[in-house]
């Protein structure tokens, strides 16, 4: 899968487990992995990135005697998801397009 496409994908991926409430990496990792591979090196800078455009929050709490830093989806996150969908929706009729040969 083309590297840009990927990372678009999981961004949406990261926000879209966030819906189902706050979370922390490791979880984070786990719910995505099933759909799309995805390694922490590859999560925490997402996650950095999501909190510095607005559309996650971060909150670091203390667990079992450990900081856990805990994720939250905001208004902004859940409007990049509302665009992706729009986004892909345009991208199934170019797919049919493509992979109909060119006609409709």
């Amino acid at each position: 899968m083309d590297a840009q496409l990927k990372k678009g994908l999981l961004d949406v991926c990261v926000l879209s487990v966030l819906r189902g409430g706050e979370s922390y990496g490791y979880k984070i990792l786990s719910d995505v992995a099933p759909y799309i591979e995805i390694s922490e090196s590859t999560l925490y800078p997402i996650l950095k990135r999501l909190e510095a455009s607005g559309a996650v929050t971060a909150q670091s709490r203390e667990y079992n005697g450990r900081l856990r830093r805990y994720y939250r989806l905001t208004d902004k996150g859940r409007q990049k998801i509302a665009e992706f969908i729009e986004n892909a929706r345009e991208f199934q009729r170019i797919y049919a397009l493509i992979s109909d040969g060119g006609t409709l």
